[in-house]
């Protein structure tokens, strides 16, 4: 009887280690928190067809937009911690929503296990390229004279292009109104269509967009893409610069074995030249990060954007 229930305990023990050196034995689920058609959307899904060759499985990209990525990332907070449902993590979901949104339905430490980093993206400052202003100053001195007559949209509230217009607003001494929009796509229509006057919104949604015009970049330096579009710190507002990063996590408690083996994955397809190239080409710059490294980025952000909400008693409209 007694080796009976050695057996057994050995055996219990046996079946997670080899689910684990199994893993990935089916498809995967990657979920995009923000809609379809965005920069969110757009690495997402790069990332799962790298993802996909390094893994020798399907990885399906299922977008769960709502609440500026807490609705998609609250789903994988609460599932499985096997490996086979992540999300694509960024500055909004983790960072700045959940300082926004104090009852916020997770912890973006305790509730994830950070997998890594796909990429560093800037923001621009956009406006219709049909539209009156050619450089921020004008559009500044527009809005100075009619307080709250420029309007700028948004990814949603608690979103980081809401918190930079806070930001923008407090630091050029201006009164833009917010309208906040369910991603960037249904924004950029109404840029397009003067229904608003301004956007900010991560480059690749409105650098590329030949019916906008970029008035300002939030990176340190210039883009090589887009040179001749000044950097917010050469325009005076430093305390708008900012990337947005976005990354992979999964739920916490996943096996460190699958979890570095998702990690081994995306730095596959991130040493991809090509990859690279075609990252670089939107404006996104590519990292390569450890899950270490990547979770101690993400609590570092945590703490900067908690600051920044805080000290501009930022709060959700």
């Amino acid at each position: 009887m007694m080796r009976f229930l050695l057996a057994l305990v050995a055996l219990c023990f046996a079946l997670p280690a080899a689910a684990q050196a199994d893993y990935p034995s089916r498809p995967v689920k990657l979920v995009v928190p923000f809609p379809p058609g965005g920069t969110a959307d757009l690495l997402g899904r790069l990332a799962a067809r790298e993802l996909q060759a390094a893994l020798g499985q399907p990885v399906v990209v299922e977008n769960r937009a709502g609440a500026g990525g807490a609705l998609g990332s609250d789903v994988v907070a609460k599932s499985a911690p096997d490996g086979y449902t992540v999300v694509l993590s960024n500055i909004a979901s983790q960072a700045i929503g959940p300082a926004v949104n104090r009852g916020a339905p997770y912890d973006p430490l305790r509730d994830f296990t950070h997998l890594g980093l796909i990429a560093a993206v800037p923001s621009g400052i956009a406006v219709s390229a049909s539209g009156p202003f050619t450089s921020l100053a004008q559009l500044l001195k527009r809005a100075k004279s009619a307080p709250g007559a420029v309007r700028f949209g948004s990814n949603g509230n608690g979103t980081s292009s809401h918190v930079k217009l806070v930001i923008l607003n407090r630091a050029a001494g201006v009164d833009i109104t917010h309208v906040p929009y369910k991603g960037s796509a249904p924004a950029t229509a109404d840029l397009i269509g003067g229904q608003i006057e301004g956007l900010i919104a991560a480059v690749p949604d409105v650098g590329r967009n030949e019916r906008l015009r970029l008035l300002a970049i939030t990176s340190e330096t210039r883009a090589v893409r887009w040179k001749d579009v000044p950097t917010v710190r050469e325009l005076g507002l430093a305390s708008l610069t900012a990337t947005n990063w976005f990354g992979l996590s999964g739920p916490a408690g996943i096996p460190a074995a699958v979890a570095d083996r998702l990690n081994q994955a995306l730095v596959t397809g991130l040493n991809k030249p090509e990859l690279a190239e075609r990252l670089r080409d939107l404006g996104a710059e590519p990292n390569r990060m450890t899950r270490a490294e990547y979770t101690a980025m993400v609590s570092s952000e945590i703490s900067r954007w908690a600051g920044v909400v805080r000290t501009a008693n930022i709060k959700a409209d």
